[in-house]
């Protein structure tokens, strides 16, 4: 069977891997959403944070004897108190300055952690094993779909549904946002508001720690899978609206879906494909497809 003169096992098995992808986008893009919102802070280490996420995995995995599951709930917490540790000894102190010096101060950390995982294992990259209750594949009938993946697929959206709902119909989520906008009017109230902006810098880096054990049985985990999965996480995150929960969520698996489908339709395109997309957004919204005009 064909759709459009393209088999449909393809078009199907592509389709899955955008939609894999588009996970890992939207986790990621949603972290920075969170902390950009927050801290107003152009996360550029959330990529070096993505792959020490994914190494810890692997070297808990593989030399700790620890099980994929302790270590999809351990790892996020780790990385998580990593990112809180960085936030109060270095970013704490660029909050009142333009968004540039936090942006090179986050570009320069992410160089620095690159270098020592490299410097340590080396650019050719570790492989993790997958799951033994992961393992196999579900016959859909059109195509064979493999369990691990669709459990990427629906771990991601769950926990970007979670963070939505945490965010935008909570009282939590009321005082993140109250705390954005006016943290004096906030801390009045008796919130300790830089106790809440360091916590959730901290969660926007275990979200980007749990998207890298997640791809750790799927992509090869090297020093600079970090990089090479940032600059098209920082398109969907301009796509979607810098700040927006929704537009980093929707946008991350919707840009996957394309990314996938251009590889069965025009395979040259998929490398650039994310990148027009924002090129005509801004043309046409300059705050993204989600995001608030000024």
């Amino acid at each position: 069977m064909e759709i459009l003169g393209i088999p449909i096992q393809a078009l199907a098995g592509q389709l899955l891997i955008g939609l894999q992808n588009g996970c890992f986008y939207a986790i990621l893009s949603l972290g920075l959403a969170i902390i950009f919102g927050m801290l107003n802070i152009i996360n550029f280490a959330h990529g070096a944070l993505f792959m020490t996420g994914a190494f810890a995995a692997w070297y808990g995995t593989t030399q700790l004897g620890l099980n994929y599951w302790a270590s999809l709930a351990l790892v996020p917490v780790i990385v998580g108190a990593f990112g809180i540790l960085i936030e109060r000894c270095l970013l704490q102190w660029l909050y009142k300055l333009d968004h540039l010096y936090g942006l090179l101060l986050t570009f320069g950390l992410a160089l620095v952690i690159e270098g020592l995982f490299l410097q340590q294992y080396g650019s050719s990259g570790q492989t993790m094993p997958t799951p033994e209750s992961l393992q196999g594949a579900v016959n859909l009938g059109f195509m064979f779909l493999p369990i691990y993946r669709g459990w990427v697929v629906v771990a991601s959206i769950v926990v970007c549904i979670i963070t939505w709902f945490m965010i935008e119909r909570t009282h939590l989520g009321a005082y993140l946002r109250a705390g954005t906008e006016n943290p004096k009017l906030v801390q009045a109230f008796g919130i300790n508001v830089p106790l809440m902006i360091t916590l959730t810098y901290g969660y926007g880096v275990a979200l980007a720690a749990f998207a890298g054990v997640l791809a750790s049985p799927i992509i090869q985990v090297a020093p600079h899978m970090g990089a090479n999965i940032i600059i098209v996480v920082f398109a969907v995150v301009v796509i979607g609206g810098m700040g927006s929960i929704m537009g980093s969520i929707v946008t991350g698996l919707g840009l996957g879906l394309l990314e996938g489908l251009t590889k069965v339709v025009y395979p040259e395109a998929s490398t650039t494909i994310v990148f027009v997309v924002m090129a005509i957004v801004l043309l046409i919204r300059p705050a993204g497809l989600f995001g608030k005009e000024k």
